[in-house]
């Protein structure tokens, strides 16, 4: 299935393939296969919504932008994903916990237990699809993202503008910065994303892909180990999604 990109070339930043997103109306981007057979799909327009909600409150809580250290403490997970483009736009630099600074200005979390007592803002995450609020205790004074995010508004309001020089994702690896974020256009296709890798190689080729002009179909890690060990059904998810192996 190939999805042909509304405009051609590279795509300098986050700013810019968010503004693609939003245009793009109905046509499926990302297509979540999690465990115990949850299935999501977000139109480009639903998926910049989701980002535009979760920049507005990055900025007007936490005052989100160019120096701001946000870890993102998450697993491969279309939630996940929104969250470190939302951070991005705001030109914050996102962690993720195996290069976690000292000091981070907000952690963003699933599990927030691993982080009491670190000193920054928190943000506590429910991954399931329709959670309405945090399955537990909150610690004091933590943001619960299921509730907070829908009260924010659907278009971006004022962000700080990005500066390209500062890192935007940095791991145990290195470093990234924003003007390099963006790698280069996939090809348009409609593809399979394997969830056992790294979260950090896992964003960048959802960039890619959605820079092209591209679907993914994104899978948990206990799915893609499920689907390595069933042929079959890997070939059925394959047909009726339209995908195509990730290369």
């Amino acid at each position: 299935m190939q999805i042909a990109p509304r405009s051609g070339g590279p795509v300098p930043d986050v700013a810019s393939l968010l503004a693609r997103l939003a245009a793009d109306g109905g046509r499926p981007r990302l297509t979540w296969y999690g465990d115990d057979g949850e299935r999501v799909e977000l139109s480009g327009a639903v998926l910049a919504n989701w980002a535009s909600k979760t920049v507005n409150l990055l900025v007007e809580e936490f005052d989100a932008g160019p120096g701001t250290s946000i870890v993102v403490d998450l697993p491969v997970h279309w939630r996940t994903a929104v969250w470190a483009l939302a951070a991005w736009r705001t030109g914050a630099t996102v962690a993720l916990p195996d290069a976690a600074p000292a000091h981070p200005d907000v952690i963003v979390t699933d599990s927030p237990d691993r982080w009491a007592g670190a000193g920054a803002d928190l943000v506590v995450v429910s991954l399931p699809a329709l959670a309405r609020r945090y399955d537990g205790d909150l610690p004091p004074g933590a943001v619960d993202a299921a509730s907070a995010v829908m009260t924010y508004g659907d278009a971006i309001g004022w962000v700080p503008e990005v500066d390209p020089d500062q890192d935007a994702l940095v791991t145990a690896a290195g470093a990234v910065g924003h003007k390099g974020l963006v790698p280069e256009p996939g090809d348009g296709a409609r593809v399979l994303v394997d969830g056992r890798g790294t979260v950090a190689d896992v964003l960048r080729d959802l960039l890619g892909v959605w820079a092209g002009g591209g679907s993914a179909v994104l899978t948990s890690r206990a799915t893609a180990a499920e689907l390595e060990q069933d042929a079959p059904r890997r070939a059925r998810l394959l047909s009726t999604e339209q995908a195509q192996t990730h290369t």
